[in-house]
């Protein structure tokens, strides 16, 4: 015992019957030159008040704190044995005295608030700049496909206003032929008029125009339908959604989404393969998990240089959905496989990637406490497999 008391860091004392120090170990040596230059332990004995060891004596032990002379704050525990033998009794252990220093332990104290407050600016500096980002490359990314997303906008608004100018000469053919009949309704013999109507009716191709007319209308409507559901798209790929709480998201529909603003750019080289299997509601960000989804449809796009397939499968298994993403193209050799997430680490040309993409879409799915699972032949093709927690972990999340 004396030996563990010798070499603890808290400073002890121990105390004979006749009231002198039979041992004080290194910290309380230690501390007795720190509260007072020169002072021997015997020092700390002395702070203590007159009645603390009457206290001790009447209860066993004695608490206290008290301020040295030249300002240190001490914390006193005094436990007296009664049992150790009468009072006066040269080097009997009678009594058992530690002393903690609280002015240092509550500098230290302070200075690890210090530190935990740094940390934390830190960590919402860098959670932050972590979102910008995020938010930098999904606007790059849909900078990319600018052009498609443009022309998937054109195409069907062309359509449209082109009906619009037939729609146009099909009002003013039916106009002309309600005068037609109003003129007949306001002569002196409107059946007269019957056979002058007819043939305005024939020569206007009013029975076209009936026939027609629904189709004209359906197919505009498709055409503003189809820009409602891309500039729909895009809004929810732009939403941020920092600061909101996971929720329950249909997988299926974001995929859809974000294969809606990324079709321009794979449709004239690739064919499109969809396996979707049964999927439960996944709690997520569903905007970021798009922005994984575009990251990986992207990739596979610029993967195929030519003429290739992309098969885009879902299914859930044991908590969790996943989505995978297999492509036809040029593969990955295994000296790059194992640096893809690496942050700004592109096999690409100069201007077709920033090396972030990937990196991005790791950290995201790591947020979601998700894995991407990698596979990749050189010469023929890889194959990419997002897979998420169907429920978040309850004290993860909260975290």
């Amino acid at each position: 015992m004396l030996w563990a008391l010798s070499v603890t860091d808290n400073a002890v004392m121990l105390v004979d019957c006749a009231g002198r120090v039979t041992l004080a170990n290194a910290a309380t040596r230690a501390l007795a030159e720190r509260v007072e230059s020169g002072a021997a332990p015997e020092y700390l004995l002395n702070l203590l008040p007159k009645d603390a060891w009457t206290l001790a004596c009447q209860s066993g032990s004695w608490h206290g704190d008290i301020t040295t002379p030249s300002g240190v704050l001490l914390a006193i525990a005094l436990h007296h044995d009664e049992q150790a033998g009468p009072a006066g009794h040269a080097g009997m252990v009678r009594s058992f005295v530690t002393f903690d220093d609280l002015s240092a332990r509550n500098g230290r104290e302070r200075e690890l608030q210090l530190r935990h407050d740094e940390l934390q600016n830190t960590y919402r500096r860098l959670a932050g700049t972590q979102e910008q980002l995020l938010q930098s490359e999904k606007m790059a990314s849909i900078g990319q496909l600018a052009a498609g997303v443009a022309h998937e906008i054109n195409n069907p608004i062309g359509y449209v206003h082109s009906n619009l100018g037939t729609l146009q000469e099909y009002i003013g053919a039916l106009f002309a032929l309600v005068e037609a009949h109003e003129a007949a309704l306001q002569s002196a013999d409107p059946a007269a008029c019957r056979e002058e109507v007819r043939g305005k009716r024939d020569r206007l191709d009013i029975d076209f125009i009936i026939g027609d007319l629904p189709k004209l209308l359906a197919e505009s409507r498709e055409g503003i339908e189809r820009v409602t559901k891309i500039v729909h798209d895009l809004k929810d790929f732009s939403h941020t959604g920092r600061d909101e709480a996971m929720r329950p998201s249909d997988l299926h529909r974001g995929l859809e989404s974000t294969l809606n603003i990324v079709w321009n750019d794979l449709k004239y080289k690739v064919r499109l393969e969809k396996h979707y299997g049964e999927l439960p509601l996944v709690e997520c960000h569903q905007s970021e998990i798009n922005q994984v989804l575009m990251n990986l449809l992207i990739n596979a796009g610029q993967a195929i240089t030519e003429r290739g397939s992309i098969v885009i499968a879902t299914g859930a298994e044991s908590g969790e959905a996943w989505i995978s993403i297999a492509d036809s193209g040029c593969g990955i050799s295994p000296d790059a496989l194992q640096r893809i997430f690496e942050p700004f680490y592109t096999t690409k040309p100069i201007g077709r990637g920033t090396g972030l993409g990937l990196a991005i879409a790791y950290s995201i799915v790591a947020k979601h406490h998700g894995r991407i699972e990698v596979t990749s032949t050189p010469g023929a093709g890889s194959a990419f497999r997002v897979v998420l927690p169907v429920v978040q972990p309850r004290d993860a999340e909260g975290a």
